[in-house]
C-alpha cells in the first residue's frame, strides 16, 4: 500500500525517533509498504518519520543494476563512525519536493543495525550507499538535509519551504501537509 509522505514542517520530521522491538506490530507489512511508497515516489531511501512514524526504521535501495544494487532495511540503526574527506553532493528529499542542495558528507560509514529478520549487522559502507544511509539516518535523528545548509542558503529557501508546509506544491505522489487538514 502506498502511504502518504509527510511534508516539510510536520513536527514528526524533527523528532529523535524511538527504537522498536522485535514484536513491533505488522513490521513486515510496514516495511513492504515503505518500499512500495518509496518506489512510487522514485526515491532511493525512506525513513519511518517520513510516513508519520517516529520510530528508528529506514530503508535504502540505490536502484543500480543487480550487481551494484544496495537494498537494505535498517532497524534501530546506529552510525558508529563516519570517515574520509567531506564531499559535496546534490541531495533531495521526498518530504521536501523540488528542492535540491549540495550537502557535505563523509564517504564512509560504520553502521550497526538489525535487518528485517532481526539479525544484527555491523558493516562499513562507502560511496553513494553511505550517503543515502547518512541522509536516512539523519531522519531518525530528527535532522533534515536543509538543516545542514548555511544560514544564508536556508534564508534563501524559506519561502519555498513555507510553501511546501502549506501544501502549495505539486508532487507526483501522495503527501500529508502539516498546515492542511486534507491529504493530497
Amino acid at each position: 500500500m502506498k502511504l502518504p509522505i509527510v511534508a516539510y514542517g510536520d513536527p514528526v520530521l524533527k523528532k529523535v525517533c524511538t527504537p522498536i522491538e522485535k514484536d513491533y506490530p505488522d513490521l513486515q507489512v510496514l516495511i513492504a509498504n515503505m518500499f512500495e511508497t518509496m518506489y512510487h515516489a522514485s526515491g532511493v531511501g525512506l525513513a519511518a518519520p517520513q510516513i508519520g512514524l517516529p520510530i528508528r526504521l529506514f530503508i535504502v535501495d540505490t536502484g543500480a543494476d543487480d550487481k551494484n544494487r544496495f537494498k537494505k532495511v535498517f532497524i534501530n540503526a546506529e552510525i558508529l563512525e563516519e570517515t574520509g574527506e567531506l564531499w559535496a553532493f546534490n541531495e533531495g528529499c521526498l518530504s521536501i519536493p523540488d528542492i535540491r542542495e549540495d550537502v557535505m558528507r563523509k564517504p564512509n560509514v560504520l553502521i550497526r543495525y538489525y535487518d528485517e529478520n532481526w539479525e544484527l549487522h555491523e558493516e562499513e559502507v562507502t560511496g553513494m550507499p553511505a550517503r543515502v544511509i547518512q541522509h536516512e539516518y539523519d531522519h531518525i535523528q530528527g535532522t533534515l538535509f536543509t538543516d545542514k545548509l548555511s544560514p544564508l542558503r536556508k534564508t534563501m529557501l524559506k519561502s519555498k519551504l513555507t510553501a511546501i508546509s502549506k501544501g502549495n506544491i505539486k508532487a507526483d505522489y501522495k503527501m500529508r501537509f502539516p498546515n492542511q487538514s486534507r491529504k493530497r
